[in-house]
């Protein structure tokens, strides 16, 4: 059994597509999962399958909540090279955004980020992960809201670095 961290995007959120953390995990577990945790309401799960279980947790989300999220599933590998690639500061807690794609984006407008950043924002694309160090804050960020149309609308999750940190400790036990 692999470790795999799963980074389901778009649940809990606004009040749509609800999925209880209790209910996921005995879902899980009753269908093959084992080790199965989770961290915070915005769809972080720590879990043991023998393959990658982007496609078999969709599964199993839309049979019992009836919605398909996009699930974007890391081993712990990934994860961590993810944290050491992130070009800002490792203290950065809120400030620091991952944003994962399915592979590395093909096409990117970079004309438009630049457009868009404040004078503190700074950004960097390093392999399928867009880091973005935003000091002020992300919630009225220009730049936060144009990521998708600047990536050609690729499906794509976003954490801050103090989930991905906490993530990390999860697995490390």
């Amino acid at each position: 059994m692999k470790i795999w961290i799963v980074l389901l995007r778009g649940i809990n959120v606004g009040g749509h597509h609800i999925v209880p953390m209790k209910d996921l995990r005995q879902l899980m577990e009753d269908n093959g999962f084992e080790n199965v945790s989770t961290y915070i309401q915005s769809g972080n799960v720590v879990c043991q399958y023998p393959t990658k279980p982007e496609k078999e947790i969709g599964n199993l989300i839309e049979k019992q909540f009836g919605f398909n999220p996009s699930s974007f599933a890391l081993s712990a590998e990934e994860l961590q090279q993810a944290a050491d690639n992130s070009p800002y500061p490792k203290d950065g807690g809120k400030t620091v955004h991952f944003f994962f794609f399915y592979e590395e984006p093909k096409t990117v407008d970079y004309e438009l980020l630049d457009s868009l950043k404040t004078e503190n924002e700074s950004y960097q694309l390093i392999g399928n992960v867009f880091y973005l160090y935003a000091p002020d804050g992300i919630g009225r960020s220009k730049l936060v809201e144009k990521i998708p149309k600047a990536f050609a609308k690729a499906e794509m999750t976003a954490r801050n670095l103090n989930t991905v940190n906490k993530l990390l400790e999860m697995v490390k036990g």
